[in-house]
């Protein structure tokens, strides 16, 4: 890169796009928990049977975290300003058709669709970010509000499922993506102006497409069906041994074509690697997280939908404080690692707090101090990861690098729930199986058993956190932007690899 980038006037119309972009990160993030609440009502009014119910789900799930690396070097080669409009427009037609199902068949056809132009538009979002905020002042605020939005918007499509369902009806939680899009492609339209000459036009690489989207598809769906019908299933293990076969398969094609759809520099870059696999774990965590706490207030504490929903705003409102005001304060000053690793730490206080939950514990005595504990934490950690995520990346690999994020969490969030859930499962199983005979009230006995299964998956939830902590601290080791930074392995100087992405020229 040239020194002339360095001093090159930044885009004037970058702060109204980042509120577009923000948007639809928001659209996109909230949908994969929005519609988990209206899910009973939909299952019921489309007829959909209990063993397909999961598929309302799965479909997206599928579609969005398989095609998400796809998706990411579609917006390096036609541009992430049009990638971005043509994701968030086909996620509001997709949604309208969610919104109008009229039957199953309908219904699990638009859940997918809606994952598939998510993974346009998610890649497309980040990317525009890397390439559009190139000051690390104006960077740090920039990734702390996405950051926030990326930790909370999972909870708030909690609460504004819950909202649409009982006062609406479900079709609402489909049909409030609408204005959501077109409000933010209209924006993106008239107001981004994406930076000339980070496209990267090299033929696509079909053989990648199709292996990751297949290993991708067979992991997650493996992790959904091990939730379901166990580890040990037949068809559960061999779409674990298919998913590494064809991953495998992946990294060996990408190290031999000309255009590999993911560059191996992207993964082998120790800074990125060490935010992908930090992040994917701390997912893990979280997405477990939601789904016991959504469970232990409805079923335990009869909590309504939209009360649950509120009942997690203490969490979002620590996931905004420590983007925007710990986080993106703090990251022009310290290395990214000393605010990743101890963010995780503090996360892992709050979740190590929930280890204590009884069926009648406080909720203000034990889980909002742990909510906080836990926002707080995971917002100061998300802000510098997402934005190191593309760091050191050459313009034309930002979208594939910020897909990886965006696959990193997809992915921690399958195995979370999988996961958890099965150990949670397991001890309530067992507890029941010890404590039933001494038992007078089986139906409290059920509910002590449930609480006892969520505390022991919480304490591997907290191992997962410490894990995320040891592996920021140990592998990223990047200086605070505009500091002396560590080389990163895999990458050297030479290619411009290292360098901040700065790009001078503004297409209009």
């Amino acid at each position: 890169m040239s020194k002339t980038a360095d001093t090159a006037l930044p885009d004037p119309s970058r702060w109204k796009a980042l509120v577009f972009i923000a948007l639809a990160q928001l659209m996109v993030v909230l949908d994969a928990t929005i519609v988990n609440i209206a899910l009973p009502s939909a299952q019921h009014d489309l007829g959909i049977s209990e063993g397909n119910k999961q598929w309302v789900i799965t479909a997206y799930a599928l579609a969005f975290g398989g095609l998400l690396l796809f998706g990411g070097r579609i917006a390096d080669l036609w541009g992430r300003k049009r990638t971005f409009v043509v994701g968030l427009l086909g996620f509001a037609a997709a949604s309208a058709l969610g919104g109008a199902a009229s039957g199953e068949a309908m219904m699990l056809g638009a859940r997918a669709l809606q994952g598939a132009f998510g993974a346009l538009l998610a890649p497309a979002a980040l990317s525009l970010l890397a390439v559009m905020f190139t000051d690390a002042k104006e960077r740090a605020k920039a990734f702390g509000i996405y950051g926030a939005i990326a930790g909370g918007g999972g909870a708030v499509g909690l609460i504004l499922g819950g909202f649409l369902t009982e006062v609406l009806n479900w079709r609402w939680t489909f049909f409030v993506n609408i204005p959501f899009a077109i409000i933010a492609a209209a924006g993106a339209y008239f107001v981004i102006r994406e930076p000339a000459g980070a496209r990267n036009r090299s033929t696509l690489d079909i053989p990648g497409v199709v292996l990751s989207t297949l290993g991708l598809v067979s992991l997650v769906y493996g992790f959904t069906r091990a939730e379901s019908d166990g580890w040990s299933d037949a068809t559960t293990v061999g779409l674990f041994l298919a998913s590494a076969v064809l991953l495998a398969a992946f990294v060996f094609t990408e190290s031999k074509v000309k255009s590999p759809l993911l560059p191996l520099r992207v993964l082998t870059d120790r800074n990125r690697g060490g935010v992908y696999l930090s992040l994917g774990l701390a997912i893990i965590a979280m997405f477990g997280l939601f789904l016991f706490l959504t469970y232990y207030l409805q079923i335990v504490k009869g909590y309504k939908p939209i009360e649950t929903g509120f009942a997690f705003l203490p969490m979002i409102a620590g996931m905004i404080v420590g983007s925007t005001q710990i986080g993106a304060r703090l990251m022009t000053r310290v290395a990214p690692r000393l605010l990743m690793g101890p963010g995780f730490l503090v996360a892992g206080v709050g979740m190590l707090l929930l280890t204590q939950l009884e069926v009648g514990s406080s909720y203000a005595g034990l889980i909002l101090p742990a909510q906080v504990l836990l926002g707080l934490g995971m917002g100061t950690a998300f802000m510098p990861a997402m934005s190191l995520s593309t760091h050191g990346v050459r313009p034309e690999d930002a979208g594939v690098a910020s897909a990886m994020v965006n696959t990193s969490q997809q992915v921690g969030g399958a195995i979370g729930t999988a996961l958890l859930n099965t150990i949670a499962a397991s001890a309530t199983t067992a507890y029941i199986t010890t404590h039933a005979a001494g038992s007078a009230d089986q139906q409290a006995l059920q509910l002590q058993a449930m609480v006892h299964g969520y505390a022991n998956a919480i304490w591997w939830a907290v191992g997962i956190l410490a894990a995320a902590a040891a592996i920021a601290f140990t592998l990223i080791n990047t200086g605070r932007p505009g500091g002396v930074e560590g080389t990163g392995a895999g990458t050297a100087p030479a290619d411009g690899a290292e360098e901040e992405i700065r790009i001078p020229v503004v297409a209009h």
